[in-house]
């Protein structure tokens, strides 16, 4: 049976050309960067080349790109360190935020009564950028949290205007970009952002690494401590071959940016297509204008096939989602999806459909004589 995947949101394959550079250095080049003979130093070679790789495409500087395990780590550390150390006593954030930044959000609140301010989400999943305005011009040491894609909706934020606004009003502005890099164009030297987040294995590169942009002279603190490793800010023996792979699926990704992302779009396109004209009564949560990757879809099933629309497609080799995949073990509703839906839509089942290069129309029509068979 051909396996159909469209679940990218959630994970991508790795590129065939990084599995190769990652097996080449653990082969060769295992030496500790920290180390100082001649197989350290050609790890530190590897590490750095990089770091500047991965600064180079995004505009901003080797030192202001620091290594973690994820998107969540740095999420977590940026978070609490501009609490902790910057003496941030507000964050303005949303409802639709992925849980690696609102539970965070949330246990700091706990432990530090920092005051929390939910922007206003509009019916198509998108930032109320009026009401965000109203809330920055409150007093305090703000932080502004908002995603650069909504991981389940696609929905697209204004990083640039947002970025503008945060400056105008002195606030802070954090960004969880892991939907974006590697498929938008970031400019970090025109976008006024102090820090973003991304994970390797979202753009066909490999898991358990990523990286933050923190903005130069942030003044943050390391999350934990054992090493002086990513100029002190996270400790660590730095995984090599992780950070090239990387550093080389970034590369890649940036260099056919323009074609992959016109042959994905292409592609939602014609699902979109199939989806209203085998559908017609089906409709589209956060719209059709977001990024070309992921499509969210309100199906006009019973309630009775919500549960097992997964399993069903699973059986057919289709592989899809319902949202986050941190989240699909969960039976509740998402927590995205109830900011712009009534809670009788809620109940009906939705499909997220991510979409990579790898993708072709026989996946969408595989996915749709799935669904018609329900």
């Amino acid at each position: 049976m051909k396996k159909i995947y469209l679940d990218n949101a959630s994970t991508t394959s790795i590129r065939p050309e990084v599995v190769q550079e990652m097996a080449r250095i653990m082969l060769e080049d295992y030496g500790n960067p920290s180390s100082t003979h001649s197989l350290g130093r050609n790890s530190k070679s590897i590490l750095e080349l990089s770091r500047k790789v991965i600064a180079k495409i995004i505009n901003a500087t080797a030192p202001e790109i620091i290594f973690t395990s994820s998107a969540t780590e740095a999420n977590n550390w940026i978070l609490r360190s501009a609490v902790k150390d910057l003496k941030v006593n507000r964050i303005i954030t949303s409802k639709m935020e992925h849980h690696a930044v609102l539970h965070v959000i949330q246990q700091l609140q706990r432990e530090f009564n920092i005051a929390v301010d939910y922007v206003k989400v509009k019916a198509d999943g998108s930032v109320d950028i009026t009401d965000l305005v109203a809330l920055l011009s409150q007093e305090g040491i703000t932080l502004v949290s908002l995603m650069h894609v909504n991981n389940e909706t696609g929905v697209i934020l204004d990083l640039q205007r947002v970025g503008m606004l945060c400056k105008e009003y002195k606030a802070l502005f954090h960004s969880d970009t892991v939907q974006s890099i590697g498929k938008i164009k970031i400019d970090l030297q025109d976008t006024m952002v102090d820090f973003i987040v991304a994970t390797a294995h979202k753009f066909h590169g490999p898991k358990g690494i990523g990286f933050a942009f923190v903005k130069k002279n942030s003044g943050l603190s390391p999350l934990f401590y054992g090493g002086e490793q990513e100029k002190g800010l996270r400790a660590g023996t730095e995984p090599i071959h992780q950070i090239a792979g990387m550093a080389k699926a970034l590369s890649i990704s940036n260099e056919n940016i323009d074609k992959e992302m016109t042959e994905i779009s292409t592609l939602k396109s014609y699902l979109i297509s199939k989806i209203i004209e085998y559908f017609p009564e089906a409709s589209f949560n956060g719209g059709t204008d977001g990024i070309a990757t992921i499509l969210n879809v309100l199906l006009p099933f019973s309630k009775d096939k919500t549960a097992m629309i997964l399993f069903h497609l699973d059986m057919k080799g289709i592989a899809v989602s319902r949202g986050s995949a941190c989240q699909s073990g969960s039976i509740r509703p998402s927590h995205v999806l109830a900011e712009i839906l009534s809670d009788e839509d809620l109940q009906k089942p939705n499909l997220r459909i991510s979409l990579s290069h790898y993708n072709t129309k026989e996946d969408i029509d595989g996915l749709i004589e799935g669904l018609r068979s329900l």
